[in-house]
């Protein structure tokens, strides 16, 4: 059975990303609206009656925009940390509430779903790793820097969805603020394309087939200095970067072997202007 994995978006202004097998799926974070969820999920050819729950990573309106509609619309259960319930600010039904912690292991149908803390200004900040068929997914977004936990789950992904959120010139050279500069590259900012750059290199698996390179800054990065970065370096894994305006393509890996395709869909491009950008 393969694992379907695509970014629906990435980028200061909405996240949302969906992992799935042919049976089940989970979205994590949910920062589009609902209604542009189910547009993109529409070009996709994906169905929302497939997803069976939403894992909310941390209480920034980036990620938690279409949490509540999304939740109600399809009584969706949603994974939050109690600390990240109550600084989200939002309503959830209280039966659709589904609090977890660091330590267990989620089952959603044949997928598993194993939460991890992570280094990022938020009240309790959680990454994440989606099992299924022997294939491991992780969705390492919005951390100031790699710490031990994310490396465990990094080296033992055949696909990840990976920061490069900045560049360190354009950062130190641009219009911000230097106190939002500092927040940006503190440990509990943002990871920059030389972190993930140094992350992909020394801690890879012979394994890891697909790297989305995510949540990149509008005013501080560019995606073809990231691609100019990364694709010397990329050897046998495919290297794609996640758009701030539009859901990539859709990809899946089979178990067997951990080959990667893409499915080819018909997609109307439309920028998404309209979302809030923190950064």
């Amino acid at each position: 059975m393969s694992l379907y994995i695509t970014s629906l978006n990435s980028g200061s202004n909405a996240n949302c990303y969906y992992v799935g097998n042919n049976n089940e799926a989970v979205l994590v974070d949910a920062g589009l609206s609902c209604r542009e969820t189910e547009r993109r999920m529409k070009q996709l050819e994906l169905s929302m009656d497939k997803v069976k729950a939403v894992f909310i990573s941390h209480e920034h309106t980036d990620h938690i925009t279409g949490m509540s509609g999304l939740s109600k619309k399809y009584q969706l259960p949603v994974y939050i940390t109690d600390s990240t319930l109550q600084n989200s600010n939002m309503p959830i039904e209280q039966h659709l509430i589904r609090s977890f912690k660091q330590s267990g292991i989620i089952s959603i149908g044949d997928l598993k779903v194993t939460p991890f803390k992570k280094s990022h200004d938020a009240a309790d900040p959680h990454s994440f790793m989606i099992t299924g068929n022997g294939v491991n997914v992780g969705v390492i977004t919005d951390i100031g820097y790699a710490c031990k936990r994310v490396i465990k789950c990094f080296s033992q992904c055949q696909a990840v969805f990976l920061e490069s959120n900045y560049c360190d010139t354009m950062l130190r050279t641009g219009n911000y603020p230097y106190h939002l500069q500092k927040r940006i590259s503190s440990d509990q900012g943002h990871l920059s394309n030389a972190q993930a750059m140094e992350l992909f290199q020394r801690y890879r698996s012979d394994n890891l087939q697909l790297l989305i390179l995510s949540h990149l800054s509008k005013n501080n990065n560019k995606p073809e200095l990231v691609e100019a970065l990364f694709r010397p370096h990329a050897g046998n894994t495919k290297i794609v970067i996640a758009s701030r305006y539009e859901a990539s393509p859709v990809f899946y890996i089979e178990g067997k072997g951990h080959e990667i395709s893409t499915i080819k869909t018909k997609r109307k491009t439309t920028k998404n202007e309209g979302q809030l950008s923190l950064f």
